[in-house]
């Protein structure tokens, strides 16, 4: 029993590896990865990467199904987020021809980034899909199941819908019958690389000139033993950095390409020891956070936290002015004080963050007239307004966005539709919901982005993970000088058991937050790709 154990652990360890080195583009681990799903359809796969193309060759007894194969190795390779890999040539063969039957070329933007100049076209009516000379697209009901088969093999997470986004098919009779000696590792270079998908021309108006990565509720532990916590280190040192490579390690080098890094900080950061709380009562909690821990969240590269949430009095007036003191000693901004703006500047643009909830001990989002006059003056001095708004109903259940108030053991968490949209009306550029503690439907209204809720991205020993409670994101936003919506991505995010996040390889939230937008804001003219894109339509 013990051999077998240490023989599957070994096993897991050798996929592991060659899990990690796949995902670092090694041609090798990934025609692995790739094999052990297709050897048992009888299909043997090899690769070889040139520069920033993968070369994967598919042999069989017979011809591999061209649109079915070549479009899961496709998917793969997005999947596994490899990063250099540019351009994806896959080619299909009888086993002994030394000539191809079929080449496909694709297209390849990584998983985790996002550039402007990447954004995949909007496909959303029959004159902006891309040429094709060899018929119609993917047929998902042959190609899903291969494609599932593979990304459970290989540890991945995978959506498709309709037809995978973000990719340029070519195929010339000249590729058609280009040799591919495998043999000897020596793939052709390709005649030229395929076609990028098309991008307009940005024009001085739509260049991207801020990018906004936001996050939801973020609670990095407490320490208050009046309701169950994790004990956390107090002392700044070797301690506080492995706590902060523990909690952040997985999902970090996802903050990078922020101008400005955005979270809702839903606990205190005060050693004030009384609770203004009873929670002993049901459902009521208190949050307490070191202070020193404002030097991890900075170091981990925050700019703004949001204090204005329904957990920023837990330790009373006291413990509120000592997180907004320690979050502004750290270098960061603390948003949410009643009647302020806080101004910032990103890439030489002035920008405002304006933090509301549906509590009077914040700016109100109840009072639609001072919450105008707050981004009326904000306009005034910013050309980015950002407003931050905690509200809405709590709960798994709670996914959809009405337009109606909302309420949640008899409080007034008000109707984010109409306050949204009349903050937008009134100059905002920005809007970030946070609250319900799931994520939820996103909108485009007069050009300028609303996400009605980021859910929660990290919750430490605090925060329940079922279900879409553990669904998480980083929404990156890109904006022009002027605050116009340009383009944006869905980083999708999953919290364990502990609520610490991680990459999210089966696109959860992505799907959530698509299908909401879908049923909730049908009109609006956003759409969502696969890949978690933020694409504006012509609708």
């Amino acid at each position: 029993m013990k051999h077998e154990t240490h023989e599957n652990h070994s096993k897991q360890g050798n996929h592991d590896a060659r899990l990690t080195r796949a995902r670092q583009g090694d041609a090798n681990a990934i025609a692995q990865l790739i094999n052990q799903a297709l050897s048992t359809r009888g299909i043997q796969v090899r690769a070889i990467r040139k520069g920033d193309c993968l070369y994967v060759l598919l042999e069989g007894m017979l011809v591999p199904e061209r649109q079915t194969y070549s479009r899961v190795v496709y998917a793969v390779t997005l999947c596994l987020g490899a990063p250099g890999i540019r351009v994806l040539r896959v080619y299909g063969r009888q086993r002994g021809d030394h000539v191809p039957a079929w080449t496909q070329a694709f297209r390849i933007m990584a998983a985790a980034e996002v550039q402007p100049t990447a954004t995949p076209p909007v496909r959303h009516s029959p004159v902006q899909k891309p040429r094709r000379s060899e018929g119609p697209w993917l047929d998902t009901k042959r190609a899903l199941p291969v494609a599932a088969a593979i990304c459970a093999a290989v540890g991945l997470g995978l959506v498709i819908r309709d037809v995978v986004p973000g990719a340029e098919e070519s195929t010339t009779p000249s590729e058609e019958t280009t040799p591919v000696d495998t043999a000897t590792a020596a793939f052709p270079s390709p005649v030229a690389a395929p076609p990028s998908p098309p991008v307009p021309t940005a024009s001085p108006t739509t260049d991207v000139a801020v990018t906004i990565k936001a996050v939801g509720d973020l609670i990095p532990g407490s320490n208050y033993s009046g309701r169950s916590g994790n004990s956390l280190p107090t002392e700044a040192g070797e301690a506080l950095a492995a706590e902060g490579q523990m909690l952040f390690g997985n999902i970090r080098p996802f903050f990078e390409g922020a101008d400005i890094l955005f979270a809702n900080f839903e606990s205190t950061l005060t050693d004030y020891p009384y609770s203004a709380k009873d929670t002993s009562q049901n459902m009521t909690f208190s949050f307490r956070t070191p202070p020193v821990y404002a030097q991890m969240l900075k170091e981990m590269g925050f700019d703004v936290l949001s204090v204005a949430n329904n957990h920023s009095l837990d330790f009373g007036d006291q413990g509120f002015a000592d997180t907004i003191a320690h979050i502004e000693q750290a270098g960061m901004k603390a948003v949410g004080q009643k009647g302020q703006i806080v101004y910032t500047t990103a890439n030489g643009v002035p920008v405002a963050f304006i933090g509301f909830s549906y509590l009077d001990d914040h700016n109100s989002m109840h009072d639609l007239a001072a919450a105008s006059a707050l981004v009326q003056e904000a306009k005034q001095q910013a050309k980015i307004v950002v407003v931050s708004v905690h509200a809405g109903a709590e709960g798994s259940d709670e996914t959809r966005t009405h337009d109606r108030t909302e309420y949640f053991f008899g409080e007034n968490r008000g109707n984010l539709v109409q306050f949204s949209r009349t903050m937008i009306d009134q100059g905002a550029d920005l809007i970030l919901g946070h609250g319900p503690h799931v994520p939820r439907a996103m909108e485009l209204y007069q050009g300028k982005l609303i996400a009605y809720s980021l859910g929660n991205f990290m919750g430490y020993q605090t925060l329940a993970t079922d279900g879409p409670l553990g669904y998480s994101l980083i929404l990156t936003v890109q904006m022009n000088a002027e605050g116009d919506f340009v383009g944006g991505r869905i980083i999708p995010v999953a919290l364990d058991a502990n609520g610490i996040p991680k990459l999210d390889d089966f696109f959860q939230s992505v799907v959530l937050i698509r299908n909401r937008t879908q049923t909730d804001f049908p009109q609006t003219p956003l759409r969502i790709d696969d890949m978690g894109y933020l694409l504006k339509t012509d609708g």
